[in-house]
């Protein structure tokens, strides 16, 4: 068995709404990992994500650290840089597809608002992540990758990005302050931006991928 934290402790930009990102390898089953705490791969996987240049791979190999091995070696670390990633084009697609669909249910007054908007907060997110694995020579991880590309940055308003980082943590945590009344007016508009800037995006990654 392997142990890794990942994600926002080993970057540093911890807040008091985070979690700790932990990983276990391990060959067959163990009862001692609790799956709501962990994100449990066999080491075949991890083999198989390494050799394809899978993003989160890249993420793994960049940001994980060490905390238990039973073997006193470091396996991700062994296994070098991964393949190059050469999934951008698929992945970003995949997630506009993805923003579309809860952008969509958000315009027909979905009942489940706060689920789509953490939706589009998960798709914001994994589009600059991957955007900034093919294009750029720093890829970026975490919740405000989008606002960390430089000139390719998402312009949003701050109400509106705060708000739907804000359902992420409610849908995926149950923390933090419930949301009110939404202000359809102000925030769709804001995400006809977002959706514009998905598509310049997938545009630029899809014309040199």
């Amino acid at each position: 068995m392997h142990i890794y934290a990942f994600g926002s402790i080993c970057r540093g930009d911890i807040s008091v709404d985070s979690d700790v990102d932990l990983l276990a390898l391990v060959e067959g089953r163990d009862s001692r990992l609790n799956p709501e705490r962990f994100s449990i791969y066999s080491y075949a996987r991890i083999l198989e994500l390494w050799k394809a240049g899978n993003a989160f791979a890249w993420h793994l190999s960049l940001e994980s650290r060490l905390i238990y091995a039973a073997d006193g070696a470091d396996f991700l670390k062994s296994l070098g840089a991964p393949s190059k990633y050469s999934g951008a084009v698929a992945d970003c697609l995949k997630f506009r597809d993805i923003f579309e669909s809860s952008f969509q249910s958000v315009q027909k007054g979905s009942p489940s608002l706060v689920f789509e908007l953490s939706t589009i907060f998960l798709a914001l997110r994994n589009i600059a992540t991957c955007y900034s694995l093919s294009r750029m020579d720093s890829p970026t991880f975490g919740r405000d990758s989008a606002r960390r590309l430089g000139s390719r940055s998402l312009d949003v308003d701050e109400n509106v990005y705060s708000l739907l980082m804000q359902a992420r943590l409610l849908s995926t945590r149950g923390a933090g302050d419930s949301i009110g009344d939404i202000d359809l007016a102000i925030l769709l508009p804001e995400l006809k931006r977002c959706r514009s800037w998905i598509d310049e995006l997938c545009r630029e990654v899809n014309l040199n991928g």
